[in-house]
């Protein structure tokens, strides 16, 4: 199998502003590389047939990118209307600042294959492009952001993938990120 990182994900993982929510200690062709030599800990499914994680033990000091929300730090949460791109709509996010996650234990790469990234109009030269990376304690998926959900049911050309939203997984994915934000420092 051959992995190759998409731009969309180049730019998410390995920005150039050197953020420190971003995948640390090596770079992308190091990145993609590691992927290609080392066997997963484990492959898991993904939320459509065409796209699965490969779950790797963290060699990096990248920390988690997901912290639970607790009465310590619920002052901490930040909220803004955000696009991941220029052709993206805004959507309302949320986060927590002037805290310092723990290392990761895992990063799991989401992985798109050819044909769906071809969908998208992101041609690739290998069989599957990661998209984006979990940063995890536990060697597992946390749910999709329901505004991702949204998203990818709105269509391609909304920046989603064309899945039409389940609404169990929707509800799932609430219940956990009622609980939990992502952080920036």
């Amino acid at each position: 199998m051959s992995i190759v990182l998409t731009p969309f994900a180049r730019r998410r993982l390995f920005p150039a502003d050197g953020r420190r929510t971003a995948i640390l200690d090596c770079t992308p062709v190091e990145f993609t590389q590691r992927l290609n030599d080392e066997a997963p800990v484990a492959v898991l499914e993904g939320y459509a047939p065409f796209c699965r994680l490969h779950v790797h033990r963290n060699w990096t000091s990248t920390r988690c990118s997901v912290l639970a929300i607790a009465d310590d730090n619920r002052g901490h949460l930040r909220s803004a209307y955000e696009a991941r791109s220029r052709e993206e709509l805004p959507v309302l996010v949320r986060w927590f600042e002037g805290i310092e996650p723990p290392v990761a234990n895992y990063l799991v790469p989401i992985l798109y294959s050819r044909e769906q990234l071809a969908k998208e109009g992101t041609p690739i030269d290998g069989e599957w492009g990661i998209v984006g990376c979990l940063y995890t304690m536990l060697p597992e998926e946390m749910p999709m952001a329901p505004v991702t959900m949204m998203r990818n049911a709105l269509g391609v050309e909304e920046g989603g993938s064309g899945v039409p939203l389940d609404r169990e997984a929707y509800r799932k994915a609430v219940a956990f990120w009622d609980g939990h934000a992502n952080w920036r420092p």
